[in-house]
C-alpha cells in the first residue's frame, strides 16, 4: 500500500476527482471523532450506499455504488484500499468492498480533501468542527468591521493543514500572497489539490516549522494549530507543553516578531481551563501588552472536546474552550 503522501501527491488524478464530486454537487460537513464513530457505528451505517457515505462517513463501498467518473479518478489516485466482507483491510485477490482513503468535507461551496478515517497516521491531515469555527470566525474579521487595519499584500496561515484558512483568505484578498506553511508534506500536497479545485492561485504551499524557511514581514499572520496533548505526539494534534497550549504560545511570538507595523495576528486555538483560570492567556498577555496596539480574545465555544478531559494530563482541567485571539502590532 502507497503512503499518504505519496498518494496525495497524484495531484492531476486528485484533482479530478475533486472536479467529479464538485459537478455531482457533492456536500458534507466533517464532524467529531466522536460523533463519527457513533453515527457509523449504527447496523445501517456499516456500507456506503452514496458519495457521501464514501468520502464523507468513510464507509466500505461496494462496486457500483460510485459512478464511473468518481470511482475512475479515485482509483487512479491509488487512493480505493480493498477491503472484506466486514470491512476491513484485504489483499486485492480477496476483496470484497473497496475504502476510500482520502476524505472530502465542504464549507459553503467549496470543496477540502483531507485524511481517512480514522486518523491514527503520522500524517494525518486533520478536518473538522475546528476547522469551521476557524473559517468562520476568519471570514467575520475580513469583514468591514472586522478590526484589520492594514490591507492584506503578504499573509501567512501557520500549520495550513489541508488549506482551508489560507484558500478563504486568498479567496478574499485575490492581490495578496497567501503563504500556506506547514511541517507535514501530506498537508502541503493537499493544499495543492484544494487550491486548484477552489480557484486559490494565490496560495504558496511551503513546507515550515512556524515561519522557518518563509522570509520577510506580513501584514497577516493566522493559525488554527494543534492545542491536544497527545501520548502519541501525532503532528496536527499535539500541542506541547503543560497542557497543550505550548505551539499556541510560540505562535504568538513568531507572529509579532514578524508582522508589519499594524499587521494583524488571527489565532484559532483550543485552552484548556484550569481552577477557573487560563493558562493560554496568562502566558501571552504581557506580549501582547507590550507589543500591541490593540488585542482582543473571545471564547467562541465554552466546552469543545469534553472526553479529552479523561486522559493523561488532564486531571486539573476543567473544560478546554474554543477561543480566537485578534492582535494588531504596535506601529
Amino acid at each position: 500500500m502507497i503512503s499518504t503522501a505519496t498518494a496525495f501527491a497524484n495531484h492531476d488524478a486528485l484533482a479530478a476527482l475533486g472536479r467529479s464530486l464538485q459537478a455531482a454537487d457533492y456536500r458534507f460537513v466533517t464532524v467529531t471523532p466522536a460523533t463519527h464513530r457513533r453515527v457509523n457505528g449504527r447496523p445501517a451505517n456499516a456500507w456506503a450506499h452514496d458519495a457521501r457515505g464514501v468520502f464523507g462517513w468513510n464507509r466500505p463501498y461496494r462496486t457500483g455504488v460510485l459512478p464511473d467518473e468518481i470511482d475512475g479518478p479515485l482509483r487512479a489516485a491509488g487512493l480505493a484500499a480493498p477491503v472484506d466482507a466486514n470491512g476491513n483491510d484485504a489483499a486485492d485477490g480477496d476483496a470484497a468492498g473497496w475504502r476510500a482513503r482520502v476524505r472530502a468535507a465542504t464549507i459553503a461551496d467549496h470543496l477540502y480533501f483531507h485524511s481517512a478515517w480514522p486518523t491514527c497516521d503520522a500524517d494525518a491531515v486533520f478536518f473538522g468542527p475546528d476547522t469551521y469555527r476557524y473559517v468562520g470566525a476568519l471570514k467575520r474579521t475580513l469583514g468591514p468591521h472586522g478590526g484589520l487595519r492594514r490591507p492584506v499584500r503578504r499573509a501567512v496561515d501557520i500549520g495550513a493543514g489541508a488549506g482551508p484558512g489560507a484558500i478563504e483568505l486568498a479567496l478574499r484578498c485575490p492581490d495578496a500572497t497567501v503563504y500556506a506553511a506547514d511541517i507535514n508534506p501530506a498537508a502541503l500536497a493537499l493544499v495543492e489539490v484544494n487550491t486548484s479545485l477552489n480557484g486559490a492561485h494565490n496560495v504558496v504551499p511551503c513546507r515550515s516549522d512556524l515561519l522557518a524557511r518563509v522570509d520577510g514581514g506580513f501584514d497577516l499572520v493566522m493559525s488554527n494549530p494543534p492545542y491536544i496533548l497527545d501520548p502519541d505526539a501525532l503532528t496536527y494534534r499535539h500541542g506541547g507543553g503543560e497542557h497543550g497550549a505550548e505551539l499556541s504560545t510560540r505562535i504568538v511570538h513568531a507572529a509579532l516578531d514578524r508582522l508589519h507595523p499594524g499587521g494583524s495576528l488571527l489565532l484559532y486555538t483550543g485552552v484548556a481551563m484550569v481552577d477557573g483560570g487560563d493558562p493560554f492567556l496568562a502566558a501571552v498577555r504581557a506580549r501582547l501588552d507590550a507589543d500591541t496596539d490593540g488585542w482582543s480574545y473571545e471564547e467562541l465555544d465554552p466546552d469543545i472536546f469534553g472526553g479529552q478531559l479523561d486522559c493523561d494530563g488532564y486531571e486539573r482541567v476543567e473544560r478546554i474552550a474554543a477561543v480566537w485571539l485578534q492582535a494588531v502590532k504596535r506601529g
